[in-house]
């Protein structure tokens, strides 16, 4: 729960009951609980007019790729994982893979990316 453990809950709960009292922790507790819903339900809205209003060319777009965590590991990351692990994007032949050998006077193939 939001990384706290069971002591630090247990701490929060005694000090909403200092704080409150027995009486109104009730009430502030669904006080509570209604603002949460209301920012969730303004986020939720939030999130539908904007992927609404942004064009067929964002439909795919989430907000949460926006956090430079997520925006670093997608863009970047994935690429060198594909590189590292030998995944759909890597078109290199495998290192130590038998090259042809060229007969006489033959020229051997030429690579734009070598140059």
């Amino acid at each position: 729960m939001f990384g706290l453990g069971w002591g630090e809950a247990l701490a929060l709960v005694v000090i909403a009951l200092l704080v409150f009292g027995p009486e109104k922790l009730p009430q502030a507790a669904s006080q509570a609980g209604r603002t949460l819903r209301q920012l969730r339900q303004m986020a939720n809205n939030a999130k539908a007019d904007l992927q609404a209003n942004m064009g067929p060319e964002f439909a795919n777009f989430d907000p949460a790729d926006l956090n430079p965590k997520n925006f670093v590991r997608k863009h970047l990351l994935d690429d060198l994982e594909n590189d590292w692990n030998g995944g759909p994007e890597t078109t290199a032949e495998p290192v130590g893979a038998p090259t042809p050998e060229l007969g006489v006077g033959e020229i051997p193939p030429y690579d734009n990316e070598a140059t």
